[in-house]
């Protein structure tokens, strides 16, 4: 009997001991956890730079090439970046003597009911071109770009078609254009690619760059401020070119260039989602440009190369010179391996004008050609007359 009792309270210790340690943490006794699965992400598939924008592009803005792309032919509204090609056709015009910036532009009716950013043009008010030009380039004034329109082609329908003309002389194949302010229409649309080609060919023109540099402008002697919306040339000083565009449908829109160390970069960015997002992004990708890319100056543009004798002329050479700058860019550490080389003629015969092509300069990476660059006449050299030649052979020329 007396054996029972002792088994049952030996039984009923361990069950009031098994619950009391059922309580306790007891790690040496507890089944270990299952280690966390590690991430099946590959870090190294990662995009080097990713953004927000739904189209973006880094472009080098020398020769052209595609630093970074995201979408770069995804055809997206652009808003007021429109006006970039706007100022492209204008400052052409004045370029090739068309147009002066002193011009008197005259507001129309169709301009004054424009909506949107504006500098409140009244109908029948005179501006000079010159000023005109600087509230489409600073204040992105769409009233100031239809009058600019119809100063230039008669009317905003014209503009337009020369716009769409400019777009296809460019190659372009995602970009249209339906007016030119960048207000909502159908069928108005350009990619990040498209636009970077764009302002790539205004940065050909002084004038372009002076209009597009401005942060601030008194406009009516002082009566209308112009600010630019632009805000990178303020904040992130090596830009100073640009335009920015917002609209429901666009988002935050932003083309512009910079310049540090010699190497010039176009940036695109189109459709980021939230105010002030394409600054922010812009800045992103001009960073990782900057950090990643050198430009290397093998010549500056005018650099005389070599002499060229010239026949029955009335001098007896001529110098080549680069008709450019001749510029290569490259991932930085690969700096090394870059070669030059001259081709031009032993002789031609005159006349010669400045600026004729005479041969070429021309770079090579490790024997490869990677860039070109005319050699042109560095001054005129007129045809000798017959006693100019019968002179130079007796003085042994």
């Amino acid at each position: 009997m007396f054996w029972k009792k002792a088994v049952a309270a030996t039984v009923a210790v361990a069950l009031v001991l098994g619950v009391f340690l059922s309580g306790l943490v007891l790690p040496a006794f507890c089944a270990p956890e299952a280690p966390e699965k590690e991430s099946t992400e590959d870090k190294s598939a990662r995009p080097a730079l990713e953004t927000t924008a739904e189209g973006a592009v880094i472009v080098e803005a020398y020769t052209g090439k595609v630093l970074f792309a995201k979408n770069p032919d995804k055809e997206l509204p652009m808003a007021s970046v429109t006006k970039i090609m706007t100022l492209l056709l204008a400052v052409e015009a004045v370029e090739k003597g068309k147009f002066k910036l002193t011009d008197r532009v005259v507001a129309s009716e169709n301009a004054w009911e424009m909506g949107g950013s504006q500098i409140y043009l009244e109908p029948g008010e005179e501006m000079s071109l010159e000023e005109i030009l600087l509230a489409v380039a600073v204040g992105s004034a769409n009233d100031a770009s239809v009058a600019l329109a119809e100063h230039i082609a008669g009317t905003e329908e014209a503009f337009v078609q020369a716009m769409n003309q400019r777009v296809k002389e460019l190659g372009l194949k995602h970009t249209h254009f339906a007016n030119c302010t960048g207000l909502p229409a159908e069928g108005h649309y350009t990619s990040a690619y498209d636009m970077a080609v764009i302002l790539r060919e205004c940065l050909k023109y002084p004038l372009f760059k002076k209009l597009s540099s401005v942060y601030e402008y008194d406009l009516r002697g002082g009566k209308f401020k112009l600010w630019n919306t632009n805000k990178l040339l303020k904040w992130y000083p090596v830009v100073d070119v640009g335009k920015t565009g917002w609209t429901n449908e666009a988002k935050y829109c932003l083309a512009s260039s910079g310049e540090k160390d010699g190497l010039r970069l176009i940036v695109v960015v189109l459709g980021t989602p939230e105010p002030k997002s394409h600054f922010r992004e812009s800045i992103r990708l001009y960073k990782y440009g900057f950090a990643r890319y050198k430009a290397l100056v093998m010549a500056e543009k005018g650099a005389a190369v070599k002499s060229v004798k010239v026949g029955k002329g009335v001098f007896n050479q001529v110098d080549a010179v680069t008709a450019e700058r001749v510029i290569v860019v490259t991932p930085k550490g690969e700096e090394q391996g870059f070669t030059a080389r001259v081709e031009l003629p032993e002789r031609i015969t005159a006349p010669v004008a400045k600026g004729d092509r005479l041969g070429t300069y021309k770079v090579f990476k490790n024997g490869q050609e990677v860039q070109s660059v005319p050699l042109v006449a560095a001054h005129d050299v007129p045809k000798a007359n017959l006693w100019q030649q019968i002179n130079k052979v007796f003085r042994g020329q």
